[in-house]
């Protein structure tokens, strides 16, 4: 049996992996230009796991300016077949406290100036996106963070806002009203492009503060989302050597793994034949 890959893409204050073992810096360059940083490539038992800071090491890249799709590009030429985004984030419920965790099952795009398709130029593919994230994936990863930490919330609706100021209190209290639980400003364009890339796709929140709807708490504070976000960085870690451990034996039995298959719409003929040769990670088992 094939070594499972697992990739990690890491929010803030996620640089590094610890655990892995035979650890390996991997350059890349995709069609999309280059990733936010190199890869770490090592294994954890008998599962390769990826790593990649999103915002590059020392936290020099804003939200809007991540390459996502060289990102998760780059994680599917690395082949991963499970990726899971880690993010902190603020809470918009009272039941879901700073220092908790979230595993995100729905998300709200918010975002308005962020490349989110593979797609274009010539190729129109149409996936859907009705459940953004693998249920199966899901459902172990939240099991593996609940061993860590028994208040984690297995489920929840992920508002991803363009960034880089927090929200306004008119602003957050709207969000509320929209039925989101956590608000953050990167995952949404990560679970977009997992799917386009036939990749199952689970999301870890890290919830640092309450936004600035609750009256009661202080508004939001860089200092103290980083002093909790220390904390919570060592459970998201635990949580994802539990992961590896968990599908270590598995087979994808998921839809994931042929999202792409019958949303194609272009005539392959008209493709442009450097498009094609650039997306066949992606596309080349549909178009030969």
């Amino acid at each position: 049996m094939a070594r499972k890959v697992l990739g990690v893409i890491g929010g803030s204050g996620f640089y590094q992996m610890p655990g892995l073992d035979h650890v390996e810096q991997v350059e890349l360059e995709t069609p999309f230009g280059k990733p936010s940083d190199p890869f770490y490539r090592g294994r954890i038992g008998e599962v390769e796991v990826v790593f990649l800071a999103r915002h590059g090491k020392g936290h020099r890249i804003l939200p809007d300016e991540i390459n996502f799709r060289a990102n998760v590009f780059g994680m599917k030429l690395l082949g991963a077949e499970y990726l899971i985004s880690v993010s902190t984030a603020g809470s918009l419920r009272e039941e879901i406290h700073p220092g908790e965790l979230v595993v995100a099952d729905q998300f709200i795009d918010h975002t308005f100036r962020r490349p989110s398709s593979f797609f274009g130029r010539g190729i129109v593919v149409h996936v859907s996106l009705a459940d953004p994230v693998c249920a199966d994936l899901a459902h172990a990863l939240a099991a593996s963070g609940r061993d860590v930490d028994p208040s984690l919330h297995p489920r929840g609706t992920y508002l991803c806002i363009e960034g880089p100021q927090f929200s306004t209190r008119a602003e957050s209290h709207l969000y509320r009203s929209w039925k989101a639980d956590v608000i953050s400003m990167t995952a949404m364009q990560e679970a977009r492009l997992a799917r386009e890339a036939e990749l199952c796709y689970a999301n870890l929140t890290l919830v640092t503060d309450y936004d600035c709807w609750h009256l009661t708490e202080a508004t939001v504070d860089i200092g103290e989302i980083l002093r909790v976000m220390r904390a919570n960085v060592d459970k998201a870690q635990k949580t994802i050597v539990n992961l590896a451990r968990a599908i270590a034996g598995r087979e994808r039995k998921c839809p994931c793994a042929a999202a792409l298959a019958g949303t194609i719409i272009t005539d392959p003929a008209v493709i442009p034949a450097a498009l094609k040769r650039d997306l066949r990670p992606l596309v080349g088992k549909y178009l030969g």
